[in-house]
């Protein structure tokens, strides 16, 4: 039930405990000062009834009774009259926000113990009160303002617009420290997917500014320490080229004697394997290093990979949205992609492509009818030169999950619904 957002946790934190101060006086004020006031308001017009009644009661000659309801309208503000011989219809009455109306009912039990009923709603400017007599009823008009103050309003009003005002003075600038925050998460997330993005202009308080240095300062060091390790395995790769030829061109000078054939054919055979292997690294170190990230149809991507499966002699079918965009290195993904459906057709009849998004993913999938890999050994075949059923000895399936890591997604090897493997990738939206 609470807030997830950093901004929203901030303020109810904030929140909290102005509601808390504000019901505090609120219940302090309205709970013992109104509540004094009242009693002493509702206290002094029972007495003021109780004292005009006391006065008819002792002097019963009608020129008298004239004299004393004359006499409460002039001194106590109450406009009384009697109805002779009448008789309440009700003594119950509309309860009214707050505890004038209970404090006036108890105040005329004490004081008059007599029958009575009360209308605090059909005049806004005052109380009607009509209390039981042996020879009729009294009618009374009481001034409202003799029964309550209306400064409960004014201070309600007080205390909402000043925590509304505090408030939202709170949420602007906790809005403020939080967008530098959120700014940095999505630096951070954007990074981690391999997107190049600009150095982060450090701003907010001073410890999101610290974290913005920070981070600007491990994302160049990361890019440096990759362009250095791509620097450094592209130029081995490329020194092993020059052995590699002398290599060949040894074995071809070699005589062609019938005990040597088969041996020649075997280790000419691991020379264009590493020579592939080499060139497919060299060929991934170039377009690592110089391809960005753009909006990319990735559907329109699995169509052109399994075109030139297709023309290699597979059997491959493609099931995916008709326009499934992501920010991708195109290049690399498709070379991903190919290495998959490569060792999926060297070892299997037909190869389904498929992709579809899931929530903030995208989930493409490469499924084949062969013989598949054991779960124990799906792991080990993602290490560099490892060999097996996957694809023979070589760096295809190393450069697909470097390539999918790169995105900021994964990689993973499972049982395909075909009965062969599948191999599922999740590419974030």
């Amino acid at each position: 039930m609470l807030p997830r957002s950093l901004l929203g946790r901030s303020l109810l934190m904030i929140l909290a405990p102005l509601v808390l101060l504000q019901a505090v006086a609120l219940q302090v004020f309205y709970g013992s000062h109104l509540d004094i006031i009242s009693r002493r308001f509702t206290g002094s017009v029972a007495g003021e009834i109780a004292y005009t009644h006391e006065l008819m009661r002792r002097f019963p000659a009608q020129e008298d009774r004239a004299w004393i309801l004359r006499l409460a309208r002039e001194e106590f503000g109450l406009e009384m009259r009697v109805e002779p011989d009448a008789v309440l219809d009700s003594t119950t009455w509309a309860n009214v926000l707050g505890p004038m109306d209970d404090d006036l009912a108890q105040a005329l039990r004490e004081k008059l113990n007599l029958p009575f009923a009360m209308d605090w709603e059909s005049d806004p400017q005052s109380v009607l009160i009509r209390v039981q007599l042996p020879a009729g009823v009294l009618d009374i008009e009481a001034p409202r303002k003799r029964l309550y103050t209306g400064t409960i309003y004014i201070f309600i009003a007080w205390v909402v617009g000043s925590s509304l005002l505090l408030f939202g003075i709170a949420a602007l600038f906790m809005r403020n420290q939080v967008r530098a925050i959120r700014r940095l998460t999505e630096a951070v997330e954007a990074f981690g997917m391999g997107r190049d993005i600009d150095q982060l202009t450090p701003q907010g308080a001073a410890e999101v500014r610290k974290a913005a240095t920070a981070f600007n300062r491990m994302q160049e060091r990361v890019r440096r320490f990759l362009a250095q390790r791509t620097e450094m395995l592209a130029g081995v790769s490329h020194d092993l080229r020059t052995p590699l030829t002398r290599l060949k061109l040894a074995l071809a000078m070699l005589p062609p004697t019938e005990e040597l054939a088969q041996d020649v054919e075997d280790m000419v055979g691991d020379v264009e394997e590493m020579e592939r292997m080499v060139t497919a690294y060299l060929s991934f170190a170039r377009g690592e290093a110089a391809e960005q990230a753009e909006p990319v149809n990735l559907s329109a991507v699995l169509e052109e990979v399994a075109a030139g499966a297709r023309r290699a002699g597979a059997d491959v079918a493609v099931t995916a949205p008709p326009a499934l965009t992501l920010s991708l290195r195109s290049h690399a993904v498709r070379r991903a992609l190919t290495n998959l459906v490569d060792n999926a057709r060297r070892h299997a009849r037909h190869v389904a492509l498929g992709a579809i998004p899931l929530g903030r993913v995208v989930q493409v999938t490469v499924d084949d009818d062969g013989p598949g890999i054991s779960p124990e050994r799906r792991e080990s075949v993602f290490r560099p030169f490892e060999s097996g059923a996957a694809g023979g000895t070589g760096l295809g399936l190393t450069i697909a999950r470097d390539i999918v890591r790169a995105h900021g997604g994964e990689i993973v090897l499972e049982d395909s619904p075909l009965g062969g493997l599948r191999a599922r990738i999740r590419l974030p939206l």
